[in-house]
């Protein structure tokens, strides 16, 4: 079992960043293959951005490369999400999420564990 908690979320306007941190309990954060998904106001919930146990591997949803970097701390038991070059359209509530399969993944039924989610507003 593992609880996430996220926050950082915000309002900012268009081309500004934020960076959101996921921190997760337990002692075996280090073996979890963390996500980051979003749901945009009527839309279904999104793939952002995966990172391995290890951090050495990372995988991106196509809008966001280039804007996006997910990164993690083991010791301090948490995922962050860097988000550069806001745009209106990555307005929406973000999760992060916990999974322990081998292999990092965008597939959100790999993901038994999810935190409550934080708000960004990025305006125009």
């Amino acid at each position: 079992q593992v609880q996430l908690v996220e926050s950082g979320g915000g309002l900012v306007q268009a081309g500004g960043s934020l960076r959101l941190s996921c921190a997760a309990s337990g002692r075996t954060f280090s073996s979890y293959v963390m996500g980051w998904f979003r749901q945009a106001p009527g839309k279904e919930r999104e793939f952002v951005a995966a990172i391995s146990w290890s951090g050495g591997s990372t995988y991106y949803a196509d809008f966001v490369k280039g804007r996006f970097a997910i990164s993690r701390d083991n010791a301090k038991n948490t995922v962050y999400l860097q988000m550069n070059s806001l745009k209106p359209e990555d307005t929406a509530v973000y999760y992060c999420a916990a999974s322990s399969i081998a292999t990092i993944t965008d597939l959100q039924y790999e993901y038994p564990y999810w935190g409550q989610g934080t708000q960004v507003t990025v305006s125009s």
